[in-house]
């Protein structure tokens, strides 16, 4: 405990440098162990303020459904219908890219309590918001907050593993298309 004091080491300050460990090396191989490398303690000393690997990764996803969120409600600021929708996009698709260890962790299967207390409350708030843009009401609504979502992970999950590598076309270009498809889709969304 005095290594961790005399170093300096909160959990806000460890959960920070997880965090940018986890963009360079990927979250799967951020440890308590490389943290406290990187720190130059011991690995006991860190458990002062952390109960394991997995309380790692999921303050690294906290703290990046945090990060994000404040993208997105600043990306938001003044906008509605389509151009809201894109600058959703548009803010969730480059923190993934410029955060892939965060953004990888915010994909952890959070408990209900700690979900439920976590910024991602405001990514649904948000989301819902541009959705009643489009006049969607439940369920409709919740359909098309998954359709949504499935749509961002999936496209920018595809482009870090290099999925679209194989095609001539730029991804940006496919990026706005599938943009506009899915403002389409929203705009006429089919009855039940």
């Amino acid at each position: 405990m005095c290594c961790v004091a005399r170093a300096g080491l909160t959990v806000e300050r460890l959960t920070l440098a997880a965090a940018e460990l986890a963009d360079e090396v990927g979250v799967d191989n951020v440890t308590v162990a490389a943290l406290a490398r990187h720190f130059g303690v011991k690995d006991a000393s860190l458990y002062f303020h952390l109960k394991n690997a997995r309380d790692l990764r999921v303050r690294i996803a906290l703290l990046a459904l945090v990060e994000l969120a404040d993208r997105v409600a600043a990306a938001l600021a003044g906008r509605a219908g389509k151009d809201a929708l894109v600058a959703f996009a548009n803010a969730y698709r480059d923190y993934a890219r410029q955060h892939p260890g965060r953004y990888a962790a915010m994909q952890i299967d959070l408990d209900p309590e700690t979900a439920a207390a976590s910024a991602g409350v405001r990514h649904a708030e948000m989301t819902r918001a541009i959705l009643r843009g489009y006049r969607l009401a439940e369920p409709d609504q919740t359909d098309a907050v998954r359709m949504m979502h499935s749509t961002f992970h999936g496209f920018v999950s595809l482009e870090k593993t290099g999925g679209f590598r194989h095609t001539p076309r730029a991804t940006d270009d496919s990026w706005t298309r599938t943009l506009d498809a899915l403002d389409a889709v929203l705009a006429n969304w089919p009855p039940r």
